[in-house]
């Protein structure tokens, strides 16, 4: 029981799919554009302008230092993901690419 599943009213995926949901700091970052290289996401524009890797988002957000995101996983591979909102514009899929 204790693990929340897909349901009609839950949305596509299920909560647990997070590995860690932060509890941002005050001064905590946002995520305002995506690098990629050959159509993956490699890392990550916070607000500051400031560039930096998949990895070190992920520490970041870890460190409580990014808003608006949780850490998941995916065959064995840690990534950001967008946390539910009633938004999509903040939505990191919604956001554009930059380059590096």
């Amino acid at each position: 029981m204790g693990q929340e599943t897909q349901g009609e009213n839950n949305g596509p995926l299920p909560k647990a799919i997070n590995e860690f949901t932060p509890e941002p700091e005050a001064d905590a970052l946002s995520i305002t554009g995506l690098v990629k290289a050959s159509g993956k996401i490699t890392g990550y524009q916070l607000s500051d302008g400031r560039k930096v890797t998949r990895d070190e988002g992920v520490h970041l957000a870890r460190e409580n230092k990014i808003r608006g995101v949780a850490v998941a996983v995916k065959k064995g591979t840690e990534y950001l993901r967008s946390l539910p909102d009633d938004s999509e514009d903040n939505n990191l899929g919604s956001l554009p690419t930059v380059s590096q």
